[in-house]
């Protein structure tokens, strides 16, 4: 109940516009961001989207521009390859929740790639290759219970799933448009330009 005093113009609501309790420090207010700055958040949010460490994802930025096309077919090019490692098409099939998870499924050997086992999370898939989960693996825990989960899932375009036997297929390339990455692309090619 509250007291007498805060129906009053005493109230300590009404005398203080913040909320009681300890005060914290004030926020330094943000300046606008420089043209580096903005690049640089670019190339953060992208690199932690797709869980990846500066060193790889430098890499791929290289190679892509290295390629001296257009920047479309250069951001295409870019989500291609980010797009079809195989932690990342483990994430869309729908086998793991996170890309961090899928990262450690994959490296510890739980997938078979056209019947061979892989381990490297960064492993560049191609059209009509076959992910399958390993027959010993499913007893695992992050595998149980996982078929109710996978019908509620939505495929990109670019894959199959076949929900009784786990086992995914790569038919075709992933699109700029239908993966919509949250960032603009040509500041991440700016910033490594420099």
């Amino acid at each position: 109940m509250k007291g007498d005093r805060c129906f009053s113009q005493k109230c300590s609501m009404i005398r203080k516009p913040y909320s009681p309790g300890q005060k914290k420090k004030k926020k330094r207010r943000m300046s606008a961001l420089s043209e580096y700055g903005k690049e640089l958040r670019e190339k953060q949010k992208l690199k932690e989207w797709y869980n990846l460490r500066e060193r790889q994802f430098r890499k791929y930025v290289k190679e892509v521009l290295g390629h001296r096309g257009k920047a479309e077919d250069a951001a295409d090019l870019l989500i291609k390859i980010l797009e079809s490692r195989l932690d990342n098409v483990i994430f869309r099939l729908g086998l793991a929740v996170s890309r961090a998870q899928a990262r450690e499924l994959v490296s510890h050997k739980h997938f078979l790639v056209n019947a061979k086992p892989v381990n490297i999370p960064s492993y560049q898939l191609k059209k009509n290759d076959i992910i399958l989960v390993k027959p010993k693996s499913l007893k695992k825990a992050a595998f149980q219970n996982l078929s109710a989960t996978l019908k509620k899932q939505k495929l990109p375009g670019w894959l199959v799933l076949n929900i009784e036997n786990l086992e995914g297929k790569v038919t075709g390339e992933p699109s700029f448009e239908e993966v919509a990455p949250p960032v603009e692309i040509s500041a991440i090619f700016e910033f490594y330009s420099r």
